[in-house]
């Protein structure tokens, strides 16, 4: 029996991008949490760089535990109850952190944060074939791009709205005192309100979405023997490989900057502002790359070559980290959050371009890529660790500086490459 191609139907294609893009900005919005979450829960806990972390660590490696069983699920439930399955997921995580909190245990708070992002794992896989068939092949890179704004607006407005919440009060006050119970049980329920807040908006997105689901179905493409293959497929594929791997520099990157900032600007050497205000500050980091990525869109539908505004930026934010571990105050914290603007377009341009040039199958291919965001797991960690044993911040830069090197060699070596295939559904438009 021959397969039906996977093109999404012409009819209410529109209205079905219009709702999965509100799914874009959601895991935006708590992706970006998680860098005041690390600054409330090292005060609240009194943990190191390296422990704080771990909130980090908990959530981006459930992208490579669940991207595959997530795949599976997929596959059975089809697109709009997957993505339902997805929120309620969501939502359950969040109801989880007010139970560690009560309990007084940081490995809760871990617990929380995984099955958080397992949901949003599925919700990637589910939402992220939808944004690449609703529309032309040709405005791919635009597209993609396009729909990160939504993601990057989710998390710009994430840090403004939590930061106020999480680091103001209790543990934070000018003369609180970190051991005591009532000043720790205040911060404790900061944390609860945020995570309430956010699972009650999730569970509000999956309403909107169940209302929503006969538009998305019919305009979803239809699986096909290509969307039901492992990822360990594309193995064989070098491109797909180095892909994976800019993927994981990428993702630690952005990540290991994102989670640190907060930290990092309230320092005695950096800003010297209090933490609140230095979470808020956060969200210009997340906010240039919503810039970017609107002027990046645009950019794409011009002549210019994806591979080489990729080779501009990845060269940029290299020398914009090696300004920050060189020097200190106003000059290291704006070049910090300057990074955030050339972060704009690496993540869905990398993916592009590595479809167009893997020999493996589309769906293999990209679900390899999502493995890969796994980086978010594992360079953060280093840069807690190199945190903790340095007398200031500025020397974890090295670690997204040594991230940004590697995407260099990519992007050129991507603008001298073969194309072998063309974007086709299962590109992800954010992470």
């Amino acid at each position: 029996m021959t397969e039906t191609p996977a093109v999404a139907p012409a009819k209410g294609t529109t209205l079905a991008f219009a709702y999965v893009t509100t799914l874009f900005f959601a895991w935006g919005f708590v992706t970006s949490l998680i860098g005041p979450l690390i600054a409330a829960v090292r005060r609240v806990f009194e943990l190191s760089y390296a422990e704080a972390t771990l909130t980090t660590f908990a959530w981006f490696i459930a992208y490579g535990i669940a991207s595959i069983p997530a795949a599976a699920l997929l596959s059975r439930l089809g697109y709009s109850r997957a993505i339902i399955v997805a929120l309620i997921t969501m939502v359950a995580g969040c109801l989880i952190v007010p139970i560690a909190t009560i309990v007084d245990w940081y490995p809760g708070v871990l617990l929380a944060l995984f099955v958080i992002a397992s949901g949003v794992t599925l919700l990637q896989v589910g939402a992220n074939p939808l944004v690449a068939a609703l529309g032309p092949q040709k405005s791919s890179h635009a597209r993609l791009n396009f729909s990160q704004f939504f993601n990057a607006l989710g998390t710009t407005l994430g840090p403004l709205l939590a930061a106020p919440i999480l680091l103001t009060g209790g543990v934070f006050a000018a003369d609180a005192i970190v051991s005591d119970p009532a000043t720790r049980a205040e911060s404790l329920r900061s944390i609860d309100l945020a995570f309430l807040a956010v699972g009650l908006f999730f569970a509000v997105v999956a309403g909107f979405i169940f209302t929503a689901r006969k538009t998305i179905n019919d305009a979803a493409p239809v699986p096909t023997a290509e969307d039901r293959m492992s990822p360990l497929v594309a193995l064989k594929s070098p491109w797909a490989v180095f892909g994976a791997l800019a993927i994981f520099f990428y993702v630690g990157s952005e990540v290991t900057i994102g989670d640190l900032l907060t930290n990092f600007l309230h320092s005695p050497e950096i800003l010297n502002i209090p933490l609140a205000a230095a979470g808020s500050m956060v969200a210009y980091y997340w906010g240039g790359a919503m810039v970017g990525r609107l002027v990046g869109g645009l950019l794409m539908l011009t002549r210019i070559p994806a591979s080489v505004i990729l080779i501009v930026n990845t060269v940029v934010a290299a020398v914009l980290c090696l300004v920050v571990t060189q020097t200190s105050g106003a000059t290291a914290a704006y070049a910090a959050i300057a990074i955030g603007f050339f972060n704009s377009i690496m993540f869905p341009t990398i993916f592009t371009l590595t479809l167009e040039r893997s020999t493996a199958p589309a769906a293999a291919t990209s679900g390899l890529l999502v493995f890969g965001i796994i980086g978010g797991a594992v360079l953060p960690l280093i840069g807690g660790l190199i945190g903790d044993h340095s007398p200031t911040l500025n020397p974890v830069f090295y670690v997204p500086l040594a991230g940004y090197a590697i995407l260099v060699v990519f992007a050129l070596m991507a603008s001298r490459a073969k194309i072998h295939g063309k974007v086709v559904a299962g590109a992800p438009g954010g992470h």
